[in-house]
């Protein structure tokens, strides 16, 4: 049976992520354009690249190769009229609404999209993926890659905020019948087992 592998790829560190602010379309931190094609070589054969439409995706994708294609599914959770507010602005003028939402995988106070929604429009996109064998490289948000997982691990939405994907991260994921989640070697050197 092929086999479809997914490598999901965090975006690099925005300054909105510094200052503990929901996203708008940012670009990133770090000087990308420097750093053009610097992980193109991550892989024996290059896999097919995909990702969110923001522009902090493009920049990060740019690491990796130059053909982006866009998939709906790979976008940002959409965070309706908090866009851009910080958790401290949120806490202060919002409080019971940022609770809720914090508390409650289903609320949308914001007016967006809940984590559910979230959930589920990754998770029927991974299905999809399963039917067609290949390497897939995909730049996406942490949200995104939380929601994979998720899915994938066949959790309750309530386990969402226990999550945390840092900025350059890499999550594999598998499908042979069934997603699977593959923790790959980062080349640490391994200690010998007490004996």
């Amino acid at each position: 049976m092929s086999v479809t592998r997914l490598t999901l790829i965090c975006h690099a560190r925005t300054v909105a992520q510094k200052r503990a602010r929901l996203p708008l379309d940012e670009p990133l931190e770090m000087d990308w354009q420097a750093a053009r094609g610097s992980r193109a070589g991550a892989f024996k054969r290059p896999p097919l690249l995909l990702g969110g439409g923001e522009t902090r995706v493009r920049q990060t994708a740019a690491l990796f190769g130059n053909d982006l294609r866009h998939v709906p599914a790979l976008d940002d959770c959409d965070f309706g009229r908090w866009r851009g507010l910080s958790i401290d602005h949120l806490q202060q003028h919002e409080p019971l609404a940022l609770q809720a939402w914090l508390d409650d995988p289903h609320s949308a106070p914001h007016g967006g999209e809940s984590v559910v929604q979230l959930i589920q429009r990754v998770g029927c996109w991974l299905d999809s993926l399963g039917s067609h064998p290949g390497h897939y490289l995909a730049v996406t948000h942490p949200w995104v890659i939380r929601a994979a997982m998720i899915h994938v691990l066949q959790c309750s939405p309530s386990a969402f905020q226990m999550i945390d994907v840092e900025p350059l991260s890499a999550t594999e994921l598998r499908f042979n019948g069934r997603w699977r989640l593959r923790l790959m070697d980062n080349g640490a050197p391994v200690e010998e087992p007490l004996t």
